[in-house]
Formats: structure tokens, sequence, C-alpha cells
């Protein structure tokens, strides 16, 4: 006996595909629905916590900024004080300025050279005087120059020939100077001081060691010497 189907397998295998189908889309749907609400909260639960670390980072460098403008603040205070101390060491090195003008002055004037005006303008000092020639006055130049460490930069402004009336009938010619100098302050002239002995100090030293190796040879040429006798 033949048996013949005579159903719709066709149309029912078709709707059985279109159902998987769909069912297969929904499924997938889901899935990525359920993917994305996961990568979305994992995104949101990492910008969270980049905005907490902002606001800590913010919070630490408000501290530094306030931190860095006390530190600011100390240094201008540290300055002022450092200004108010160089003000007082000045004030004291000026202080003495006077009294290391005239003893230099007293020590560097030749004879023959007389000073009869003086005057101080800051550190600049104005002076006019007599000499008997020229050659004291290029002397005082010299001493001034070169002679004193409270003194530099001696400049001649003006020197005129002139006549001194020393009795009725006895004249002598003189010279009448005016030169500037400038002063030097007190812990300046120190440090010039103690540079100088230093410098001199290491170029005494070769000529220390040449005369400790004279002595030397001279002892051992000395011992055969006395070893004879």
């Amino acid at each position: 006996m033949i048996l013949i189907n005579l159903l719709p397998h066709r149309e029912a295998a078709r709707k059985l595909r279109r159902e998987m189908f769909y069912a297969g889309l929904g499924a997938s749907a889901a899935a990525g629905a359920l993917i994305s609400v996961g990568i979305w909260l994992w995104y949101g639960a990492q910008i969270s916590n980049q905005q907490a670390r902002n606001q800590v980072l913010a919070t630490e460098i408000k501290k530094l900024e306030a931190q860095i403008k006390d530190i600011a603040t100390l240094q201008e205070e540290i300055a002022s004080l450092r200004a108010r101390q160089q003000a007082v060491e000045d004030l004291q090195a000026d202080r003495n300025m006077p009294v290391h003008l005239l003893n230099e002055m007293v020590r560097l004037l030749p004879d023959g050279v007389y000073l009869t005006n003086m005057k101080q303008t800051n550190d600049t000092v104005a002076m006019a005087g007599t000499a008997q020639s020229n050659e004291r006055v290029s002397e005082l130049l010299r001493n001034l120059a070169a002679g004193s460490p409270y003194i530099t930069k001696p400049e001649l402004i003006e020197i005129v020939a002139g006549n001194v009336n020393l009795g009725p009938k006895d004249s002598r010619r003189v010279y009448n100077y005016r030169m500037t100098v400038k002063l030097v302050r007190g812990t300046e002239a120190q440090k010039a001081a103690a540079a100088a002995a230093a410098a001199s100090a290491s170029a005494l030293t070769p000529t220390g060691a040449a005369s400790a190796a004279i002595t030397s040879a001279a002892v051992a040429a000395m011992a055969p010497a006395s070893a004879k006798k």
C-alpha cells in the first residue's frame, strides 16, 4: 500500500525555520542589550572613579597652592630681612668710612701736598688743595690709586698754577688742584684684602718650596764636610 503525504510539509519547515530565525534574532537582541548595559555600567563606574580621582587631585592641588603661597610669602620675608641686614651692615660700614678716609689721607699725603677742602657725596669724595709742584700731585694720585684698600679710582679734575704771598716781598709759586676719589666700604675692602692675601700666599708658595730645597741642598753639602773634619 502506498502512503502519500498530502500535508504542506514545505510550509511547515519554512515556518519552523522562520520561528527559529526570529527566536535567534530575539536572543541576539537580548544578548546585545545585556552587553550594552554591561558596557554602559562599566564605563559609568570608570567615569565615577576618574571623577573621584580628579576631585582628590583638585583638593591636593589647592593644598599645594596654599603651601606655595606660604613659601612665596616666606621667601619675600627672608628677602626683606636680608635687605634690612644688608642695609644695617652698609650703615655700619658707611659710619666708619670718614674715619678710614681721614686715616688714609694722613698716611698717603706726600710731603709738600696740603688739603684745603673735602666734601663727600655718597661714595664720591671731592678734594681740593695746594701742592708745591706737579710731581707732588702725581705722587698723591699714585698713592691714592694703589696705596689704600678704602680709596679707589682717583681722578684729577684740574690743576692750576698760582702764587702764595709769604710776606710783603716774598711769594712762592704753588699748584692748586681738584680731584675726586671713590670710597670702598669696609666689607668690600676686607674681601679685597683677603683676596690679595690669598693671591700673595699662593704666589709665595713656590718660593717657599724653592727655599726649602735650597736649604736641604745646603745641609746635604755641609754634611760630608763635617764628616771629613
